[in-house]
C-alpha cells in the first residue's frame, strides 16, 4: 500500500490550529512539502518551521490570507503555484456562528458561501494545472456531518456546507480521468476551538454549564467521547496518498458513529 507523498506539494487551509494543523503535520510526516494557509501569520511561520522533514529535499512554507477575501486569495494561490506546483489541496476553514436558518441575514449566507465554496473554487482553479500535469491530484474538503444530517441551530452552516458537498461531487466526476480525486471528510464532535465556541455559546444561551453540555453531547456518540484532531487528520492524509486513488466522490464521516444516515 503506497502511502509515501515525497515529491508532492500540499496546501492546507486553516492550518493554524485544530484539524488543519494536525493535517499539515500528518502530510509532512508522509513526506509531502506542505504550505500552510490561515490568517494567523506568526502561528503559521512557527508551524512551517516545525513540521516534520523526512528527506533533505522536503521543504515547507506558509502564507497568511483571509479566506473571505477572494481577490487576495486568488493572488496568494497563483503566487504559490508559480514557485511550486500543488498536487494536494485541503479545503478547511472555520464555520459561521450558530443560529436558525429562518432568522439569518442574507449577508450571513453570502459571507459563508464566499469563505467556503468560492474560496475552494479559487484555490482549485489555480492548482488544477499542476495536478493535471502530474496526473496526480487530491482535493479533500473538511466539511461537517451536517451534509448527511442537518444539525439543529446551525442553519447557515448546514446550507453552505451542503453546497460544498455538491460542488465536490460534481468535480469528482469531471476530474477523475486526470488522476484527480475529490472527497469530503465530515468531522463529528471534535475537540477543537470551534467546538469550544459552540459549547460556550450554548452555555450562555441555556444557562447550563459547558461541562454539562459537553457530557450530554459526548453521550450521544456511540464512542462516548469527542474525537481528536489527529484522528480526523489521519483519514484526510490517507485520502491524499496513492493508496486511495480509487476513492473518489465520497463523504466520509469521522464521528465515532454518531451519524445515523446510511449514506
Amino acid at each position: 500500500m503506497e502511502l509515501n507523498l515525497s515529491g508532492r506539494h500540499a496546501v492546507v487551509c486553516g492550518a493554524s490550529q485544530g484539524i488543519g494543523r494536525a493535517t499539515a503535520i500528518e502530510l509532512a510526516g508522509l513526506g509531502a512539502d506542505v504550505t500552510v494557509l490561515a490568517r494567523s501569520v506568526d502561528v503559521l511561520e512557527e508551524l512551517a518551521q516545525s513540521l516534520p522533514r523526512n528527506h533533505p529535499a522536503q521543504r515547507h512554507d506558509w502564507r497568511g490570507v483571509d479566506m473571505h477575501d477572494t481577490h487576495a486569495l486568488h493572488a496568494v494561490a497563483h503566487d504559490i503555484v508559480a514557485t511550486h506546483p500543488v498536487h494536494i489541496l485541503i479545503n478547511n476553514t472555520g464555520g459561521p456562528p450558530g443560529g436558525p436558518a429562518h432568522t439569518a441575514e442574507a449577508a450571513a449566507f453570502e459571507n459563508t458561501f464566499r469563505q467556503h465554496l468560492l474560496a475552494g473554487q479559487v484555490l482549485m482553479q489555480a492548482m488544477l494545472p499542476g495536478m493535471r500535469e502530474a496526473r496526480f491530484g487530491r482535493l479533500v474538503n473538511v466539511i461537517s456531518t451536517s451534509v448527511k444530517e442537518p444539525i439543529p441551530g446551525l442553519g447557515v452552516s448546514n446550507t453552505v456546507r451542503a453546497a460544498v458537498a455538491a460542488w465536490a461531487k460534481t468535480l469528482s466526476g469531471e476530474l477523475a480521468a486526470d488522476g484527480i480525486t475529490v472527497n469530503n471528510v465530515l468531522p463529528g464532535y471534535t475537540r477543537t476551538a470551534r467546538l469550544a465556541g459552540l459549547l460556550s455559546a450554548q452555555s450562555k444561551k441555556s444557562g447550563r454549564s459547558e461541562e454539562e453540555l459537553a457530557a450530554e453531547m459526548a453521550a450521544a456518540v456511540p464512542a462516548r467521547r469527542f474525537g481528536e484532531p489527529g484522528e480526523v487528520a489521519a483519514v484526510i492524509a490517507f485520502l491524499c496518498t496513492p493508496a486511495a486513488a480509487y476513492v473518489n466522490g465520497v463523504s466520509i464521516a469521522v464521528d465515532g458513529g454518531r451519524t445515523k444516515a446510511l449514506s
